[in-house]
């Protein structure tokens, strides 16, 4: 008997965000392959029985991609040929650049029963966590979602996010930090305010979360002196304020500095 392969969104890393299909899911799973991102809590809670296989990919590690697709799918199409509960657990949201779609085409073209349950993408969670009104009535009526790194290194996109950014779209950017001192000359050579504000929140939902806030022409110092870990997120626009009282310092920071 072959089960249905399910594709799970684990949410930012805190377990508590998982949603409650998701824990089912996984405590019903007798295969997890899971990503480089995931949090180790989450790893933890899972059945000892279950065969936890890591798949994942660093930006560090040079994997060639399409040899870690092919493995990725040869180990989905394996365990449920098998007759095992196999789950591909992924980080934040399945289709919020997480590849999803690559792995459900290969399922649908292999005639593998999936389902696919959403998570929190981390972009949306680090908002709540810092209380950063992305979405607001009469104020922010868009909000845009964008990747910081292609694999030709192209930045064509950015001249469109700056034209989103000039009329007041908020911007979450997934994957940036590396790129983030060219992203931010993009912005200003495109028009973009050098005073426009831009938070950063690395490690979202995880114990050591850290915040940074600051605006496009004295962030890159600040983030010299306050260096971040990856996964950061990037949120960038006019009214990208966080309120958390924590942050007050930190406001002080950035009025002092411009």
């Amino acid at each position: 008997m072959q089960h249905r392969l399910y594709i799970v969104g684990a949410g930012p890393g805190d377990p508590d965000l998982l949603t409650v299909k998701a824990h089912r899911v996984l405590m019903q799973a007798d295969v997890v392959l899971y990503d480089a991102l995931l949090g180790k809590q989450i790893l933890e809670m899972l059945p000892e029985s279950c065969e936890k296989v890591y798949v994942g990919k660093t930006y560090k590690d040079k994997q060639d991609q399409i040899q870690r697709m092919c493995r990725i799918n040869a180990l989905m199409k394996e365990g449920v040929e098998e007759g095992k509960r196999v789950v591909r657990l992924k980080t934040g949201d399945p289709l919020i650049f997480g590849r999803g779609i690559e792995e459900v085409r290969f399922l649908r073209n292999e005639k593998i029963d999936y389902e696919l349950v959403p998570g929190i993408t981390a972009g949306i969670a680090a908002a709540n966590h810092c209380q950063i009104p992305i979405t607001e009535r009469s104020i922010n009526r868009t909000l845009l979602f964008c990747t910081g790194t292609t694999l030709d290194g192209d930045m064509k996109q950015f001249d469109a996010v700056s034209s989103m950014i000039q009329l007041g779209t908020p911007v979450m950017i997934y994957m940036g930090l590396n790129n983030l001192g060219s992203i931010i000359d993009k912005l200003i050579g495109n028009g973009v305010k050098a005073d426009t504000s831009i938070c950063a929140i690395s490690k979202v939902s995880y114990p050591d979360e850290k915040m940074l806030f600051g605006n496009l022409s004295n962030f890159m110092s600040k983030l010299e002196q306050y260096p971040l870990e990856m996964p950061t997120i990037m949120l960038i626009g006019e009214n990208i304020m966080p309120m958390l009282e924590e942050a007050d310092e930190l406001l002080n920071q950035c009025s002092d500095s411009n």
